[in-house]
């Protein structure tokens, strides 16, 4: 995670066929690029995770690009997460993004409890870790649902470094200040974790209304009513888009960001053009 900027993208598993296949074109879109690496979800609730495991496997095979798998706690034994790890290893994969993951009811939902598991990520760093594996975690810089306070979050970013993760991916979010403010305020605390910044480019109002919502992201008003103002016309929703996340990773590029990290929603086409645009390629 050093020299200039990195440049990674993440899909969520494919539902169906036809979802699968739309995945691969995207993937074969963006191998012209050369991503430094791509990173496959788990579905809510952990409930996509055998094919997760299975795409996660196939990208990687397919086209040699550097792959960094999830992993939760949601609803899983310790004895089932090593059962993981090792399929994962198993399919020539190094990296793992350790996540607590979120209840069926999203990130603001009440955590269950499974017998024999884990209840936070940082235990997920250390198992992950004991297995070899490179470990990256995740960041807030609009603050996580459940905390109260972005020390709260510090605090849970230390703690995962000192367990062992070498870097992290934030959440998206559209305000550059607040991951300059994470940043710093993980400086204050003398800490170096790398912090890639996670940027969505928008291609559809409701879409974005619905994962700011679960996931406790604001929308500034500015952006929103950019948005609004087409949000009859497609086109021009990711035309927007995509002026809005060039406008966001060059605030980042231009503070030293370490890498930004695109939620493409399986849809390649616009974050190839904003990478581009952005000189990352």
């Amino acid at each position: 995670m050093s020299g200039s900027a990195t440049f990674s993208v993440e899909f969520f598993p494919p539902k169906d066929e036809v979802g699968e296949s739309r995945l691969w074109e995207s993937l074969a879109s963006l191998a012209e690029v050369k991503p430094d690496f791509v990173s496959v979800t788990y579905g809510a609730g952990g409930s996509t995770r055998d094919r997760t495991i299975r795409v996660t496997a196939e990208i990687t095979r397919r086209t040699g690009i550097r792959t960094v798998a999830h992993l939760t706690c949601v609803g899983a034994t310790e004895e089932q997460l090593r059962a993981t790890l090792g399929r994962y290893r198993s399919a020539q994969i190094e990296s793992i993004l350790a996540l607590r993951g979120d209840p069926q009811g999203g990130p603001s939902a009440t955590w269950e409890s499974v017998p024999g598991g884990f209840d936070h990520a940082d235990q997920l760093v250390s198992l992950a870790v004991d297995q070899g594996f490179e470990v990256g975690v995740a960041a807030f810089p609009d603050r996580h649902p459940a905390s109260k306070t972005i020390d709260e979050d510090i605090d849970v970013l230390l703690e995962k470094q000192r367990r062992g993760a070498s870097f992290a991916t934030t959440q998206f979010f559209f305000e550059p200040d607040r991951y300059f403010e994470l940043v710093a305020a993980l400086a204050d605390r003398s800490s170096d974790l790398p912090i890639i910044a996670g940027i969505l480019p928008i291609t559809n109002v409701k879409q974005l209304e619905r994962m700011a919502l679960l996931g406790g992201t604001p929308i500034p008003e500015s952006i929103r009513k950019r948005v609004l103002a087409v949000a009859d016309d497609a086109n021009r929703v990711r035309e927007i888009g995509i002026e809005i996340a060039i406008e966001l990773g060059q605030a980042l590029l231009a503070g030293g960001v370490p890498g930004l990290h695109f939620y493409t929603m399986n849809s390649a086409s616009s974050t190839l053009e904003i990478v581009k645009a952005l000189g990352l390629r």
